[in-house]
């Protein structure tokens, strides 16, 4: 990415801009993405966009997804809170696929 464009990004944050921009949800890990940034091509801002191989993409996102869920594996067994809702809370953040 372009530091012009990453400086664009950065305004964005501290403008307060991002707050009132619109956003799509990244399939797999479920991230909110601002779908337009004011001086920014809106193709970069999703990540599938600026691979140039959409199925090694897709590979990556599945790896990485399947590496969170192993390493969340090994909380399982660790209760945090009273009822353990909170436990359920962090796994069920994980990435859906």
């Amino acid at each position: 990415m372009k530091l012009a464009y990453t400086r664009k990004i950065i305004d964005a944050i501290h403008s307060g801009s991002l707050l009132k921009a619109n956003y799509k949800k990244t399939e797999v890990f479920g991230l909110e993405i601002p779908t337009a940034i004011e001086g920014v091509p809106s193709e970069i801002l999703d990540p599938v966009n600026v691979w140039s191989n959409k199925k090694t993409y897709k590979e990556t996102l599945l790896k990485l997804a399947g590496l969170f869920k192993n390493n969340f594996g090994g909380f399982v067994n660790h209760k945090i809170g009273k009822d353990d809702k909170l436990t359920e809370e962090i796994l069920a953040a994980g990435p859906i696929f």
